[in-house]
């Protein structure tokens, strides 16, 4: 009568019919009345199917093929083997799973900055549709930047404090998802630019897709017929929001990172 130990070191010969009709009669006579065995022969079946036909068919690499040829002249086959189906079945489950997470977290990454665009462009909107945008009238950055003192709990920085060209018409106070934020307000010909500066700490900023403006890396989108540029700089968010020309608004944020 062939007990476990022996079963279990002929499943492999047994699968791939390298044993003689009374061996495999045995071995399967004992499989049909033990479970445990049972497990082992359908593991090793299993095992056998990833290995042949679902894992990528790439080339193992020399080291690789000299640790396996190693590996089969120490202990039995079936010992290795078994101690082998946890590394591949995590495998397989990394190569599955890898792909998903990645383009999970790049959706949700995208999602966050596309949520960033369209909270400029609002509050942008806010603040052209106000029948009283500015709470303080521009008489230079000079005078703008003070106001904001006690209102924020920052100094914002602002290196362009206007010319004949692009003039700050003034400032407000205004919100930037969950933080406060303050407005500086430029005219361009016919239209409105406002510039937001708040906290930049704990926000979804892009790392991909930068550009490289002035001094500074940013980050440009186009929504709704508006432009949308994103950039930081020493621990402080910037926000530059217009329907200008895109190439107009681009120089303009060169000269907030320049300060020329």
């Amino acid at each position: 009568m062939m007990d476990c130990a022996e079963a279990r070191a002929q499943l492999l010969d047994s699968q791939h019919g390298r044993l003689g009709p009374a061996q495999r009669e045995a071995v399967a006579a004992h499989i049909a009345g033990c479970a445990a065995c049972a497990h082992e022969d359908a593991a090793e079946r299993a095992l056998t199917d990833a290995l042949t036909q679902r894992l990528p068919a790439r080339p193992a690499s020399p080291a690789l093929r000299e640790r396996l040829a190693r590996a089969t002249t120490a202990p039995p086959r079936a010992r290795w083997r078994r101690a082998l189906v946890p590394v591949l079945v995590a495998a397989m489950a990394l190569l599955i799973l890898t792909p998903v997470v990645v383009w999970q977290r790049t959706s949700l990454r995208r999602a966050e900055t596309a949520a960033m665009v369209d909270e400029a462009v609002a509050d942008h909107l806010r603040v052209v549709q106000a029948q009283h945008p500015l709470e303080v009238e521009s008489g230079g950055v000079h005078q703008v930047r003070p106001w904001f003192q006690g209102r924020l709990d920052f100094a914002p920085v602002v290196a362009f404090g206007g010319d004949a060209d692009v003039p700050l018409r003034g400032g407000a106070l205004a919100y930037f998802l969950d933080r406060k934020a303050a407005a500086f307000v430029y005219g361009l010909r016919e239209h409105t630019v406002t510039l937001f500066v708040f906290r930049a700490d704990g926000l979804p900023w892009p790392s991909r897709g930068l550009q490289r403006v002035g001094a500074g890396d940013v980050y440009r989108a186009q929504t709704r017929g508006f432009t949308v540029l994103l950039w930081r700089r020493a621990g402080l968010g910037y926000a530059l929001v217009s329907d200008a020309d895109p190439g107009e608004l681009r120089a303009l944020a060169a000269r907030f990172l320049t300060g020329a």
